[in-house]
Protein backbone atom coordinates (compact mmCIF):
# COMPACT_ATOMS: atom_id res chain seq x y z
CA UNK A 1 0.00 0.00 0.00
CA UNK A 2 1.52 2.90 -1.20
CA UNK A 3 0.78 6.83 -0.23
CA UNK A 4 1.98 9.82 -2.48
CA UNK A 5 2.69 12.43 -0.55
CA UNK A 6 0.93 15.10 -3.16
CA UNK A 7 -2.30 13.00 -2.19
CA UNK A 8 -2.30 14.85 0.99
CA UNK A 9 -2.50 18.91 0.52
CA UNK A 10 -3.32 21.50 2.66
CA UNK A 11 -6.53 23.78 2.11
CA UNK A 12 -6.33 25.71 5.01
CA UNK A 13 -2.95 27.29 6.50
CA UNK A 14 -4.43 29.39 9.40
CA UNK A 15 -7.10 26.83 9.83
CA UNK A 16 -4.51 24.10 10.64
CA UNK A 17 -2.44 26.59 12.77
CA UNK A 18 -5.81 27.44 14.84
CA UNK A 19 -6.36 23.29 14.62
CA UNK A 20 -3.32 22.94 16.56
CA UNK A 21 -3.53 25.44 19.09
CA UNK A 22 -7.22 24.18 20.05
CA UNK A 23 -5.93 20.51 20.21
CA UNK A 24 -3.08 21.66 22.43
CA UNK A 25 -5.71 23.59 24.90
CA UNK A 26 -8.27 21.05 24.71
CA UNK A 27 -5.37 18.29 26.12
CA UNK A 28 -4.74 20.74 28.95
CA UNK A 29 -8.53 21.38 29.41
CA UNK A 30 -8.52 17.30 30.24
CA UNK A 31 -5.58 17.55 32.23
CA UNK A 32 -7.10 20.08 34.63
CA UNK A 33 -10.65 18.16 34.46
CA UNK A 34 -8.57 15.16 36.19
CA UNK A 35 -7.32 17.49 38.61
CA UNK A 36 -10.50 18.48 39.78
CA UNK A 37 -11.18 15.21 40.15
CA UNK A 38 -9.14 14.61 42.40
CA UNK A 39 -10.15 16.02 46.28
CA UNK A 40 -6.59 16.22 48.30
CA UNK A 41 -5.19 19.30 50.56
CA UNK A 42 -3.83 21.88 47.17
CA UNK A 43 -0.48 23.36 47.85
CA UNK A 44 -0.48 25.77 44.40
CA UNK A 45 -0.52 25.80 41.08
CA UNK A 46 1.75 27.02 37.93
CA UNK A 47 1.61 28.28 34.98
CA UNK A 48 4.29 27.38 32.86
CA UNK A 49 5.24 26.75 28.33
CA UNK A 50 4.01 23.53 29.29
CA UNK A 51 0.95 23.53 30.61
CA UNK A 52 -0.47 23.98 34.05
CA UNK A 53 0.89 22.08 37.14
CA UNK A 54 -1.51 21.38 40.29
CA UNK A 55 0.96 20.44 43.14
CA UNK A 56 -0.94 18.47 46.00
CA UNK A 57 -0.02 17.12 49.03
CA UNK A 58 -0.26 13.75 49.16
CA UNK A 59 0.92 10.94 46.79
CA UNK A 60 -1.46 10.74 44.10
CA UNK A 61 -3.62 6.85 43.69
CA UNK A 62 -2.90 4.74 41.12
CA UNK A 63 -5.90 5.60 39.64
CA UNK A 64 -5.15 8.79 38.99
CA UNK A 65 -1.64 8.92 37.83
CA UNK A 66 -3.47 6.24 34.94
CA UNK A 67 -6.19 8.56 34.67
CA UNK A 68 -3.78 11.60 34.12
CA UNK A 69 -2.18 10.07 31.39
CA UNK A 70 -5.41 7.66 29.65
CA UNK A 71 -7.91 10.48 29.45
CA UNK A 72 -5.91 13.54 28.08
CA UNK A 73 -4.78 10.31 25.46
CA UNK A 74 -8.04 9.68 24.86
CA UNK A 75 -9.35 13.88 24.10
CA UNK A 76 -5.99 13.92 22.66
CA UNK A 77 -6.68 11.49 19.72
CA UNK A 78 -10.44 11.88 18.84
CA UNK A 79 -9.60 15.64 18.29
CA UNK A 80 -7.12 14.51 15.90
CA UNK A 81 -9.52 12.42 14.50
CA UNK A 82 -12.42 14.88 14.35
CA UNK A 83 -9.97 17.38 13.06
CA UNK A 84 -8.25 15.37 10.77
CA UNK A 85 -10.37 13.08 9.13
CA UNK A 86 -13.79 14.80 9.19
CA UNK A 87 -15.56 17.87 6.72
CA UNK A 88 -13.26 20.08 9.24
CA UNK A 89 -10.00 19.06 8.20
CA UNK A 90 -7.59 21.88 6.91
CA UNK A 91 -5.22 19.39 6.18
CA UNK A 92 -7.04 16.56 3.19
CA UNK A 93 -5.62 12.93 4.43
CA UNK A 94 -6.20 10.06 2.33
CA UNK A 95 -9.17 7.85 4.11
CA UNK A 96 -7.04 4.90 4.88
CA UNK A 97 -7.67 3.41 7.76
CA UNK A 98 -3.49 2.66 8.70
CA UNK A 99 -2.97 6.59 7.39
CA UNK A 100 -6.04 7.28 9.99
CA UNK A 101 -4.28 5.42 12.97
CA UNK A 102 -0.85 6.43 11.94
CA UNK A 103 -1.89 10.31 12.58
CA UNK A 104 -3.90 9.65 15.79
CA UNK A 105 -0.78 7.97 17.34
CA UNK A 106 1.86 9.95 16.03
CA UNK A 107 -0.13 12.73 17.55
CA UNK A 108 -1.02 11.08 20.86
CA UNK A 109 2.48 10.18 21.38
CA UNK A 110 3.49 13.65 20.51
CA UNK A 111 1.73 15.54 23.59
CA UNK A 112 1.50 12.17 26.15
CA UNK A 113 4.76 10.75 25.72
CA UNK A 114 5.84 13.12 29.14
CA UNK A 115 2.63 12.15 30.79
CA UNK A 116 3.39 8.22 30.19
CA UNK A 117 6.85 8.77 31.40
CA UNK A 118 5.59 10.82 34.51
CA UNK A 119 3.57 8.13 35.45
CA UNK A 120 5.79 5.48 35.31
CA UNK A 121 8.56 7.37 37.14
CA UNK A 122 5.56 7.93 39.77
CA UNK A 123 4.71 4.52 39.64
CA UNK A 124 8.21 3.48 40.32
CA UNK A 125 9.80 5.92 42.49
CA UNK A 126 6.63 7.32 44.10
CA UNK A 127 7.35 10.26 46.44
CA UNK A 128 5.31 12.28 49.39
CA UNK A 129 4.81 14.85 51.46
CA UNK A 130 7.91 17.38 51.56
CA UNK A 131 9.99 15.23 48.87
CA UNK A 132 6.85 15.75 46.16
CA UNK A 133 6.30 19.15 46.55
CA UNK A 134 10.22 20.06 45.94
CA UNK A 135 10.63 18.03 43.58
CA UNK A 136 7.93 19.84 41.99
CA UNK A 137 9.07 23.24 42.81
CA UNK A 138 12.50 22.79 41.42
CA UNK A 139 10.83 21.46 38.00
CA UNK A 140 8.97 23.94 37.54
CA UNK A 141 11.40 26.77 38.29
CA UNK A 142 13.50 24.92 35.58
CA UNK A 143 10.87 25.45 33.38
CA UNK A 144 10.19 28.96 33.40
CA UNK A 145 6.56 28.43 35.29
CA UNK A 146 4.87 31.18 37.32
CA UNK A 147 3.63 29.29 40.72
CA UNK A 148 1.22 30.72 42.72
CA UNK A 149 0.70 29.43 46.46
CA UNK A 150 -2.89 28.57 47.89
CA UNK A 151 -3.43 29.78 51.80
CA UNK A 152 -2.94 26.47 52.93
CA UNK A 153 0.48 26.09 51.07
CA UNK A 154 1.71 29.32 51.77
CA UNK A 155 0.71 27.77 55.79
CA UNK A 156 2.59 24.05 55.05
CA UNK A 157 5.68 25.76 53.76
CA UNK A 158 6.13 27.96 56.78
CA UNK A 159 5.04 25.05 59.33
CA UNK A 160 7.43 22.10 57.06
CA UNK A 161 10.19 24.61 55.82
CA UNK A 162 10.31 27.46 58.19
CA UNK A 163 10.34 30.12 54.89
CA UNK A 164 8.62 32.15 53.06
CA UNK A 165 7.61 31.07 49.04
CA UNK A 166 10.22 33.44 47.35
CA UNK A 167 12.44 32.15 50.43
CA UNK A 168 12.37 28.82 48.84
CA UNK A 169 11.98 29.67 45.72
CA UNK A 170 15.06 31.76 45.96
CA UNK A 171 17.28 28.61 47.63
CA UNK A 172 15.50 25.90 44.67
Amino acid sequence: MTVALSSIHGSNLLGLAGFLVLWIFLFECAHVLVTLLRHGPLIGWAVSPLGVTVMFLHEPSTLYIWLNVLFPAFVSASILYAGFFTALSPIAFPRQPIIEVLVITVGVLLLSTIDLFNALRDLRYPLWGEARILRSIQFLRASWASIHFTPFGLSYLRDRFGSSPADLLQVL
